[in-house]
């Protein structure tokens, strides 16, 4: 990296979760972290343990993730960290809407609420980033101008039962990310689409899951955030995050899509 100051910009962050794992690991790298979330009050306490542990972070806290919030708080992030000092170089759009309902209970609400979230947020998400990063420089190390990663899931590829409403916003912003990918990878911007297949041992989900009664505790059908966050980095044996990999592949091998799932899940 140059001698400008790198920043994450990270939306969708929850404590314990991929979100915040991927921020930590971002900031060890040498990255500012402008971490957008709804509820304030747990992005706060995020940015003080962030913080507390030595890094630049700054927490942005957004009604929803409509266009107009996205839109508002670019305004924000501009003004916390200012070109030429800073340069947004990394970002991750983590942001999801959990609805699992038969079809026939699904309302024209639940629908419309998983849109705005997945697809009009994403979509929102990226025509900010996807300008600032066509006026960066090309790092020399890795000859991209920035990175743009979308956290998809297991309904990002299939659909089920109770999946009416989240299926087709999750396959949406798939789509969008690999058009995206298509159009920017000219332009040295890398963007990529990560499946997570499985639930995530997040606080979030240990109240959300008791099906098996024992899933927390087994790692065979389960992942952790902490592994999702994590890949030996070379002979210093420290762990970086798997998004930090893909951040960091050279021009002449760029990953669009990378899945991740427990050894025991179905797919």
């Amino acid at each position: 990296m140059s001698a400008v100051r790198p920043v994450l910009v990270v939306a969708g962050v929850r404590a314990g979760g991929t979100g915040a794992a991927t921020a930590a690991a971002f900031a060890r790298k040498g990255y500012s972290l402008a971490l957008i979330s709804r509820g304030a009050e747990d992005l706060k306490a995020l940015e003080e343990e962030l913080k507390a542990a030595g890094n630049d972070a700054t927490a942005f806290p957004v009604p929803s993730y409509s266009a107009t919030s996205i839109s508002s708080v670019f305004h924000s992030i501009h003004a916390r960290y200012p070109s030429p000092q800073y340069a947004i170089r990394a970002a991750l759009y983590n942001a999801s809407h959990s609805i699992r309902k038969p079809f026939l209970d699904i309302t024209l609400a639940d629908f419309h609420a998983a849109q705005e979230t997945i697809v009009e947020g994403s979509f929102a998400f990226a025509q900010e980033v996807i300008p600032i990063f066509k006026r960066n420089e090309i790092d020399v190390d890795t000859g991209k101008r920035g990175f743009i990663i979308f956290t998809g899931s297991t309904t990002s590829i299939r659909g089920n039962t109770t999946t009416s409403a989240a299926a087709p916003a999750k396959w949406g912003m798939r789509a969008l990310s690999q058009s995206l990918a298509k159009e920017f990878g000219p332009y040295n911007i890398h963007v990529a689409h990560a499946i997570i297949d499985g639930v995530i041992n997040t606080p979030f989900s240990r109240s959300r899951f008791h099906d098996p009664p024992n899933w927390v505790e087994n790692e065979d059908i389960r992942l952790n955030a902490e592994d999702i966050a994590k890949v030996c980095g070379s002979s210093w044996f420290f762990l970086i995050s798997a998004y930090v990999y893909l951040a960091e592949q050279p021009r002449s091998a760029w990953t669009w899509e990378l899945d991740l799932r427990p050894a025991h899940e179905k797919w």
